[in-house]
């Protein structure tokens, strides 16, 4: 109990202090003296719109978009047995990119900051269905006697590749601008750092975790196995289906502001299972928190590494994420 609240202290800190240095860096640097004069109010118009209508947003929004991709993947992996589970990979993601990108670019060449509101409020309902419509087109193909983890991953995979075929048809005859907003999805952005999509998503993936939290039981038990969930009173069909749909919205509310991420749900939960005791009570925060840190650090890299060239942070993630993916493939018993 010490142990995992001294991890969840040191955790806190660090996203705190990545956050500070995400405020720093940039096109224009700004030192922490500046910060704190312009977080009491003393700071110029040109720091003032640096903090509160670039860089913290953004921030907010990373911070958001990397604690859903981990909840949502450390549900998957509980539910699947499987830590190679994530919604990236089995292709959650991917389907929710699919219907953002024909709900945005549908009669309309237009960038994303310059869509009207009344086609923004609808980006994580639109990313929702997505994602459902891809996970039913999973679990139906991998519930043939039974949802078998290996099997889900299998067919998560191929309908990865399908939906992306499709993405990669549509890109053949579509706008330059239509073009470039594709790339986004595919490729993973924190495009919609401004406080409007930040609003928009907040409640959203509050109450999501909050349902998370509050079934983290649930989840101790049906990683047992089925036998023991069983016997125990669990309805485990119903209740694996339930958290299958809770990981597939969490994911498609990130990925309605984000694009396709893949791996970081992959990432933030296997570090945070390292770290303290397997119950998700401590798991589900923690894998928040870290995919969260991890997102923010990849954001950094993204933004300033061949600045004022910008590196989707998709790429960034991915180049973290691919080997570590293949490390514990080779390590399945």
């Amino acid at each position: 109990m010490k142990k995992s609240r001294n991890v969840f202290l040191f955790f806190i800190l660090l996203l705190i202090v990545i956050g500070i240095v995400s405020i720093m860096i940039g096109s224009y640097h700004m030192s922490f003296h500046d910060i704190l004069q312009t977080f009491l109010g003393k700071g110029d118009k040109l720091q003032e719109f640096t903090i509160y209508q670039s860089r913290l947003p953004r921030i907010m929004l990373a911070v958001l978009v990397g604690s859903a991709l981990g909840v949502s993947g450390s549900i998957l992996q509980s539910i699947t047995r499987n830590p190679l589970a994530e919604p990236g990979v089995i292709g959650i993601n991917a389907g929710a990119a699919l219907f953002v990108v024909l709900w945005i670019s549908a009669s309309s060449s237009a960038y994303y900051s310059e869509l009207p509101f009344a086609k923004v409020i609808f980006i994580p309902f639109i990313a929702m269905i997505g994602s459902l419509v891809s996970m039913l087109m999973i679990y139906l193909l991998a519930n043939k006697k039974g949802l078998q983890p290996m099997r889900l991953l299998l067919c998560g995979i191929g309908v990865n590749a399908g939906i992306q075929a499709i993405i990669t048809f549509y890109q053949l005859n579509m706008s330059k601008g239509d073009y470039n907003q594709v790339l986004t999805w595919t490729n993973g952005s924190l495009w919609g750092s401004s406080w409007q999509y930040v609003l928009l998503i907040l409640p959203i993936i509050v109450i999501l975790i909050f349902i998370a939290m509050m079934r983290s039981r649930i989840l101790d038990v049906l990683g047992l196995g089925d036998e023991l969930a069983l016997s125990v009173g669990v309805a485990v069909k119903k209740e694996r289906v339930f958290f299958f749909v809770l990981s597939t919205l969490l994911a498609a509310v990130a990925t309605s502001v984000a694009g396709n991420i893949a791996f970081l749900a992959l990432l933030g939960p296997q570090i945070a299972k390292k770290l303290v005791t397997n119950q998700y009570r401590y798991l589900i925060p923690l894998s928040a928190i870290i995919s969260a840190i991890i997102l923010l650090v990849a954001d950094l890299f993204a933004k300033n590494l061949f600045s004022p060239i910008e590196i989707p942070v998709g790429i960034m993630v991915s180049i973290l994420g691919v080997p570590y993916f293949l490390y514990l493939m080779l390590n399945r018993k």
